[in-house]
């Protein structure tokens, strides 16, 4: 992930959040990066308050979270960024690309079209909790009080569906037909775990009747 921030095309910082991880196990490259300030946790906490307690530190306009094992294409900062900047919107997402260990790229398109969507339309391309998730949540970026205003749920797993249908239910937002994010296959996934399986059903489940009752609450208030 570094290694791919160093190459975009815009200015950026990062903020790290250490799951209970020992700080000294940081590479010396991040660690001597002045645009990357480190968040010790004291234990592990999981990846939604991890990336709660991050957020308390972002000084950008504008945020995107992410995972350590993935990458960015060298444009998908400048890509969107440009968007946000000219096009009035709180948001601005795209596709994401499966990157496997052998090299080879597949492009995963979200069900969500590709053009601009009201606040809360998001959602409606997520028929079911079972069916695909409407929109790659790594491919967001966001006004950063957008975000504060739709952080990560408590879930163990699925946190950022919790915040991918948050950002895109409380403010208007682009999706561009291009890819913005690689996702890493590999054995070390947490996605990988025996376990994962176990809950990712009850997740998906509590982020789609979140964002039915988001959008429901929302409308209601435009009456």
């Amino acid at each position: 992930m570094y290694e791919s921030l160093t190459r975009q095309e815009v200015p950026w910082e990062a903020v790290i959040a250490l799951d209970g991880a020992d700080p000294a196990r940081l590479p010396a490259p991040l660690a001597d990066d002045v645009r990357v300030r480190v968040l010790p946790l004291p234990r592990p906490v999981g990846a939604a308050c991890a990336r709660n307690l991050a957020l308390n530190e972002v000084r950008t306009d504008y945020v995107n979270w992410a995972d350590d094992d993935d990458t960015f294409p060298d444009h998908a900062m400048a890509v969107r960024l440009r968007v946000l900047e000219t096009a009035g919107v709180g948001w601005c997402a795209g596709y994401s690309q499966d990157l496997r260990p052998d090299g080879t790229i597949s492009l995963w398109r979200c069900p969500t079209p590709p053009g601009r969507h009201a606040a809360g339309d998001v959602w409606t391309y997520w028929k079911n909790p079972a069916d695909t998730i409407p929109i790659g949540p790594t491919t967001i970026l966001a006004r950063t009080d957008l975000v504060r205003a739709a952080p990560m749920g408590g879930l163990v797993q699925g946190e950022d569906y919790m915040a991918a249908i948050g950002v895109t239910s409380l403010a208007p937002g682009i999706l561009l037909p291009v890819p913005v994010y690689r996702y890493r296959k590999h054995a070390g996934q947490m996605t990988r775990q025996d376990s994962y399986d176990v809950l990712e059903a009850s997740a998906r489940r509590h982020a789609w009747c979140y964002g039915r009752a988001l959008r429901s609450a929302l409308s209601s208030q435009q009456l």
